[in-house]
């Protein structure tokens, strides 16, 4: 279908779903939903095109999975979309939800088909049930269940979201744009196996999700800082108590950096220095337990959990075990896992080096994650 490219929306945060973990991150096996849904789609479709339309946040981590085309989305679903069409030059656009994650191929066969029948082409379900509009029963005859993807004439759809702008009108889908600028819409069947995932109790209308894998994924964290006098010293975000500190952009805390490098590195989300460069001002003097409190937020929305952190602080000086205790109280109570899964170790390097010579310390940090299991939820 070259005449056609695929426009995969999920831009949204998941308010109703109630989870920290948002949607399109869940994983079925190894593979996130995002991507999931992208691949069925790419693997029985030949598009032009497949645009992601995402935060940015997401594309960042969205680009180390797979090379689609990747768009900002917008603050509602009919701003992602119009964003999205942005990067279509194709005579024909289908547009689909991420959270609808299960569409059988010959429902996408049937929409497809239909190509030329109308401006848009749009699945639908037929009720069985008796419904009331306030007090007063309606035909059920002449309502119809909504689905997606919809297939749309591009043109046409870029006019009635340009027109929808002017106007500030809100519309949910594709059809209803296009529908009152007076077009006509093409309806065929849809599938009750299409359900969008909205909350976690539509995980069992869903029955194309597998579990998540049990797979451990580890990382590992370095990091080396000299010392500073002058400066207040902090270890895993306890003050320690000497009279100098480690020479750095943020406070120096050289064994949470480690930390952060490990927990990125798992999850393959990049380092410490792409997500909190030392040329941006705004990280002078920054408190790094709220820069790793980020990261563990980040990590929990994208779809993983900590499993445990083994740190080795490598130094002649200061002395570390009378810090232990609360280092590692401060560490689980930040990562949220128990105690007994944050490891602290110090040692020396037996008076070699620079850590020898008492000039800074180096710390190296293992770390764990898993996928985050929704069949337990």
């Amino acid at each position: 279908m070259l005449d056609t490219t695929l426009i995969l929306l999920g831009a949204g945060n998941s308010t109703r779903f109630e989870s920290d973990v948002k949607k399109q991150w869940l994983y079925t096996g190894e593979t996130p939903l995002w991507l999931h849904v992208a691949e069925q789609f790419d693997e029985t479709t030949d598009f032009a095109k497949i645009i992601i339309v995402s935060s940015l946040e997401d594309i960042s981590i969205m680009r180390n999975f797979a090379e689609y085309t990747y768009i900002e989305g917008g603050d509602s679903r009919q701003a992602s979309l119009r964003n999205g069409l942005k990067g279509v030059t194709t005579e024909y656009v289908l547009v689909s939800d991420i959270a609808r994650c299960c569409i059988p191929q010959e429902m996408i066969e049937r929409i497809v088909s239909a190509k030329g029948k109308g401006s848009c082409v749009v699945p639908t379900l037929f009720l069985t049930d008796t419904l009331y509009l306030d007090n007063s029963p309606i035909d059920r005859e002449q309502v119809k269940i909504i689905q997606t993807p919809q297939l749309s004439v591009t043109k046409i759809l870029k006019k009635a979201l340009k027109k929808a702008l002017k106007t500030e009108q809100l519309f949910t889908d594709e059809s209803s744009a296009i529908a009152y600028m007076g077009e006509k819409i093409h309806f065929v069947e849809g599938s009750l196996s299409a359900h969008k995932l909205t909350t976690i109790s539509d995980f069992k209308k869903l029955s194309c999700l597998k579990e998540p894998s049990s797979k451990t994924l580890t990382g590992f964290g370095l990091d080396t800082h000299p010392f500073e006098k002058g400066r207040k010293m902090f270890l895993c975000g306890v003050k320690i108590d000497t009279n100098y500190g480690f020479k750095a952009h943020s406070d120096g805390d050289v064994a949470i950096h480690s930390l952060i490098d490990a927990l990125l590195g798992a999850a393959g989300m990049g380092d410490i220095g792409e997500l909190y460069p030392d040329t941006d001002e705004s990280y002078a003097g920054a408190d790094s337990k709220k820069l790793l409190t980020d990261v563990v937020n980040s990590l929990k929305t994208h779809g993983y959990e900590i499993g445990n952190i083994d740190l080795t602080i490598l130094a002649e000086a200061p002395k570390i075990l009378p810090y232990k205790d609360q280092m590692q109280k401060t560490i689980s109570s930040i990562l949220g896992i128990r105690k007994n899964f944050v490891n602290i170790k110090a040692t020396t390097s037996e008076k070699l080096g620079f850590i020898g010579r008492k000039e800074g310390v180096t710390v190296h940090t293992v770390a764990n994650l898993t996928y985050f299991n929704w069949k337990k939820l």
